[in-house]
């Protein structure tokens, strides 16, 4: 059984003007680095699909979580 690795990032959507169809106010995301995209300001996040998408990175704040969480979480997604 592959072991699912835990995601390098955690952001809560803040603001979702513009995004409402795609972004939940107050939902976790997890963020995937990607150094091209936080150059423009911008973040990619990982949605219920499992696809990624661009956002504007002022939609987001980062946060930290405990280790057993993160994973809970990411076990949810």
């Amino acid at each position: 059984m592959k072991r699912k690795t835990l995601p390098d990032r955690f952001v809560v959507c803040v603001r979702n003007r513009g995004f409402a169809a795609s972004l939940e106010l107050r939902k976790i995301y997890c963020a995937i680095p990607d150094a091209v995209a936080e150059s423009h300001r911008l973040i990619r996040v990982v949605d219920e699909s499992g696809e990624d998408y661009l956002f504007p990175e002022s939609c987001f704040v980062s946060i930290e979580l405990p280790v057993q969480k993160a994973r809970a979480i990411a076990e949810a997604l």
